[in-house]
């Protein structure tokens, strides 16, 4: 009998779960979407009741095409959207407020006032990160003191905290394990990265009972038994994983300098600074990559709130296209940007400005300029802002003299050259889609002993395509001074 690895990758947009083979060869894929919602501007949202539906009717989507090729079983391994926030009732299961997605800015005010009083030196110094909505922590405290009695039943122990990865664990297992991994409990803004604690100041700091938290897993572990009644089989839960850091896994991030870039609904860069945790200089968030049998190993990254988000925008926005797949042809019209800008800023601006006031704009506009540039201008927005981290990371010490990237945006492949071109580097794209999924899929082969280390794992890449720079220094300089520019203007401290 054949032996697989199930993977639960549960998005921002959609669950998933995914069947591998231990060549890390995608067998089976089920997706199932889910509706985002959008109560106030600003605010970000999800029925966490549709996340779980969704994650187990794929889940059993899976277990069907398992049984039907008479596939054995290694294990389950999870990864998610991470700093998505759900408080839930320890005795019932059910959650007492929507999840609170990652792009919510409805905390900037509480992140201000804490910053009255506390600086992002001090939190970066424990956590590697800066006071800010993205993080977790002050979506807690915001679900305590908006929902009637929650703050009482939480000091008494009565509710449980989790990040997505938690809530599915806690779900799968009918509330026998309440337990994250290091990576996701690093996304919180409670999570001490140096000593592997939840820090008492910092809980106290945000108004957070230390009752609520999970224990804190390494990314491969045992994280409980799926349970009988869900499947009819009991199935091990091996790997827990936020989904940028599954993606590093996945794309064999593992040596110091390695470097990856997901476009999804955002894009996430994360650069592999081995056991050193770099402090950046340049608004960078220190954050760990993995954590296996207590190592760590860390990471910097940059995170870009609207990539993916920006085609959405496109199609369900504006309505200028009617599939994502409409953009490439539109990118290439012209010879040029045409001096279009569209600094995509709906929900605020990630690193290295982190400016939560900030709001999108769209430059440069004429009475000739059509969709076909404000598609392009979409898409060339992502690059620009990925040169902005690769610039940060390179100012902090770490230059990289390539790329590897994933996700749906790359199946672009004029977004992926103009990547390379902007950002002066060689590109690679894996063969395999499921670079997220994969990663979380590795991690439970290596805690089921199929892999025996990460070199071990190596040996599955491969590569399919690659991308080198074309474009000029000149050309280069003046598409990314226009793109400054831009970003200056939408800056809510723009004179």
């Amino acid at each position: 009998m054949e032996n697989i690895i199930i993977a639960i990758d549960q998005g921002t947009t959609s669950s998933r779960t995914l069947v591998f083979s231990l060549t890390g060869e995608t067998l089976f894929v089920a997706q199932e979407e889910f509706p985002q919602l959008y109560p106030k501007d600003g605010w970000v949202e999800h029925n966490p009741e549709d996340i779980w539906n969704s994650t187990l009717n794929t889940l059993k989507l899976a277990y069907e095409f398992i049984k039907e090729n008479t596939y054995g079983i290694t294990g389950l391994g999870i990864t998610n959207q991470r700093e998505t926030t759900i408080l839930w009732d320890k005795l019932t299961g059910e959650p007492i407020y929507n999840a609170i997605v990652w792009q919510d800015r409805r905390t900037a005010k509480i992140c201000e006032e804490i910053k009255l009083n506390y600086s992002d030196n001090e939190l970066n110094s424990k956590t590697g990160l800066l006071i800010d909505p993205y993080f977790s922590s002050t979506k807690i405290s915001w679900i305590l003191d908006n929902v009637k009695g929650a703050r009482e039943k939480a000091v008494k122990g009565e509710l449980a905290f989790g990040t997505i990865d938690t809530f599915l664990i806690w779900r799968l297992t009918k509330g026998k394990s309440h337990y994250t991994d290091a990576t996701n409990a690093s996304r919180t803004n409670l999570f001490n990265i140096h000593n592997q604690t939840w820090d008492k100041d910092l809980l106290k700091l945000f108004k957070v009972p230390v009752n609520v938290l999970p224990t804190v897993k390494n990314s491969a572990d045992n994280f409980g038994y799926i349970d009988f009644s869900i499947l009819g089989e009991s199935i091990p839960i091996f790997s827990a994983i936020g989904d940028q850091q599954a993606a590093a896994v996945g794309q064999n991030c593992f040596v110091k300098g390695d470097i990856k870039s997901t476009y999804g609904t955002g894009c996430f860069v994360i650069l592999n600074t081995g056991e050193e945790c770099v402090k950046s200089k340049n608004n960078l968030i220190s954050t760990i990559c993995y954590r296996l049998n207590g190592k760590v190993t860390y990471a910097l990254e940059g995170s870009i709130f609207i990539a993916g988000a920006a085609v959405q925008w496109l199609r369900d926005g504006i309505k200028i296209i009617k599939t994502a797949s409409d953009v490439e042809p539109l990118c290439g019209k012209h010879n040029t940007n045409r001096g279009v800008y569209l600094v995509p800023a709906f929900t605020g601006l990630g690193a290295p400005h982190w400016d939560p006031n900030a709001r999108g704009a769209l430059f440069g506009i004429t009475r000739d300029t059509g969709r076909e540039d404000i598609a392009r201008a979409a898409i060339e927005s992502t690059c620009y802002q990925t040169y902005d981290l690769i610039k940060a990371m390179s100012d902090d010490g770490i230059a990289s003299n390539s790329m590897r990237v994933d996700g749906g945006m790359v199946e672009n492949q004029w977004m992926v050259q103009f990547l390379s071109d902007i950002l002066d580097i060689p590109i690679e794209c894996p063969s395999s889609k499921e670079t997220t999924a994969l990663g979380a899929a590795y991690l439970v082969g290596l805690q089921a002993g199929i892999y025996k280390s990460l070199d071990d794992i190596k040996k599955h890449i491969r590569i399919n395509r690659h991308y080198s720079p074309k474009m000029g220094n000149e050309e280069r300089t003046k598409l990314l001074n226009g793109w400054v520019n831009a970003v200056k203007r939408v800056l809510s401290n723009y004179p």
